[in-house]
């Protein structure tokens, strides 16, 4: 059996940048086992597979160790390679989804993404988090299924050096370190070891946490954010009630053939 793959970079408008993801347009689901281990092989932050279904795409998003509920940066690579490289030609996709349904649009010559905006509580942290990332002070801490740790400047966030053997001991998917930006209204990283990435380039679902909670701080429903990772991205964050816009530009960097004979 041989299947299509493309890999795509996310948030950003040029190649070697933003967030790389795997997409593999199926027309019939494999079995679990045989997409997280596709994903293994990938070896990227995250591989999507969907299936035609009803008027959209059933979308399912894998780790090289889990099947996650909800990805932004493989959602953009998915529906990219379906506008641009699939020539679907309606306005709008539907991806179905653990998360609900995601409706993903064209908007110039970025894509827009809706998704549900997630306002997370604030939470204690254990100590082992504080040691992971090397603060030795306890900043605001909020958590959901992710912890989100704000600090006070961008310099804070860039020279933050986890310890991964720490950070994976946390009980959570993942860790998102926020400030305020120098130059945008604010930036992020994105660390999860416990999922098989210790950091990811650029995390689209972490937006739909971050950008509510700097929307009110800030008092602006339209937010530029980076995520400073080495590769960077950028990703406009729009707040319309319990939604968040989310929009970035991807860029295909190859395609090919899986081989599963």
């Amino acid at each position: 059996m041989k299947l299509p793959i493309f890999q795509v970079d996310a948030f950003t408008s040029s190649l070697f940048g933003g967030n790389p993801a795997a997409v593999c347009p199926l027309e019939d689901w494999l079995p679990d086992e045989t997409m997280l281990l596709i994903a293994k092989e990938n070896n990227l932050s995250e591989t999507a597979f969907f299936v035609a279904e009803g008027n959209g795409f059933k979308l399912r998003w894998f780790t090289p160790a889990v099947e996650v509920d909800l990805c932004g940066h493989a959602t953009l690579a998915a529906a990219w390679v379906l506008f641009y490289e699939m020539g679907y030609a309606k306005d709008k996709i539907e991806f179905y989804t653990r998360s609900g349904t995601l409706t993903i649009s064209k908007e110039g010559e970025r894509l827009l993404m809706d998704f549900p905006a997630e306002e997370i509580p604030t939470a204690d942290a254990p100590v082992v988090l504080f040691q992971g990332l090397g603060i030795n002070r306890e900043p605001r801490v909020y958590k959901s299924d992710d912890y989100m740790v704000i600090l006070d400047t961008e310099e804070d966030v860039a020279r933050i050096e986890p310890d991964f053997r720490l950070l994976n001991e946390v009980d959570a998917r993942g860790i998102i370190v926020t400030a305020p930006g120098d130059e945008v209204d604010f930036v992020s990283r994105f660390f999860a070891p416990q999922s098989g990435i210790d950091e990811d380039p650029v995390t689209g679902s972490a937006h739909t946490k971050s950008a509510p909670y700097w929307s009110k701080v800030l008092g602006k429903e339209v937010l530029e954010a980076q995520q400073i990772s080495e590769r960077g991205g950028a990703i406009t964050c729009r707040l319309k009630g319990d939604r968040v816009e989310l929009l970035g530009h991807a860029k295909v960097f190859m395609k090919g053939e899986i081989n599963l004979d």
